[in-house]
């Protein structure tokens, strides 16, 4: 039998790690890192230095995997999503048969927290439908705690509701009437340029939490420029860039 964990990390800073979080590292056979290649093989490396800092003695054997690239040619976004997922189910499964033949411990190293914008439960769950394996979820600090932290702002209004979405949402769909706040993720375009910017504060935060974290906050009309230039100039810096920002709407 596979026992597999699903271990949240937080945003890159070994000390964003729960003691949950290290008591599990340890009880694993098996710690298994993606690496994406592509100028983003110093998220691998984060990832092992959570391991080498967290880990004690000998500890798990560490193996390292490519993943597979999203084929952008498929127009559907559900199929081309569910056809990533199901490439990347398949190469879980290589390697954990392949290193635990007889069973034994696995764990996955997930930025942030699992339930939130990551689909590591989605590709375990087809783990589940082929194997007999039993899974463990462990939380961890989000990017959006990250990003309060960071400005220093509570998420939300006294009383008032919140939004998590994402850019091609604000993209596609426009600013939702849930909610005067909103969190944008999961955003390679700034977004934020297809809203109106008058009444809006932005808090934007890249590489949250992390040793090279960069913050602007200010009204949207005012910062919206100079977040495209930093976030461009970061990207080019470092070949690749997590962000996330706040939107909220001030009351006049």
């Amino acid at each position: 039998m596979i026992e597999l964990s699903l271990i949240g990390i937080g945003t890159g800073n070994p000390q964003h790690m729960t003691l949950q979080a290290i008591d599990a590292l340890n009880a694993q056979d098996l710690i298994l890192i993606p690496n994406k290649g592509g100028g983003k093989d110093d998220l691998a490396g984060l990832r092992r230095e959570i391991c080498h800092q967290a880990i004690k003695g000998n500890g798990p054997r560490i193996v390292e995997f490519s993943l597979p690239v999203r084929d952008e040619t498929i127009r559907d976004y559900r199929k081309r999503v569910d056809d990533w997922h199901d490439a990347i189910a398949e190469i879980w499964w290589q390697n954990i048969s392949t290193h635990l033949p007889d069973g034994g411990k696995a764990g996955f190293l997930v930025w942030g927290d699992p339930s939130l914008y990551d689909s590591t439960m989605r590709i375990a769950d087809r783990l589940q439908q082929r194997a007999d394996l039993k899974l463990t979820v462990i939380p961890g600090i989000t990017s959006i705690q990250a990003l309060t932290a960071a400005h220093a702002i509570p998420l939300n209004e006294i009383g008032a509701p919140f939004t998590i979405t994402t850019g091609r949402q604000l993209r596609e769909k426009g600013w939702p009437d849930s909610a005067d706040t909103l969190v944008i993720m999961l955003d390679g375009q700034c977004s934020f340029q297809s809203i109106a910017p008058q009444g809006v504060e932005i808090y934007w935060t890249a590489y949250a939490g992390m040793e090279n974290q960069i913050s602007l906050s200010g009204p949207l009309s005012e910062m919206r420029d100079e977040i495209i230039r930093t976030r461009a100039t970061a990207r080019a810096e470092h070949g690749w860039i997590m962000d996330i920002y706040l939107l909220r709407r001030r009351m006049v």
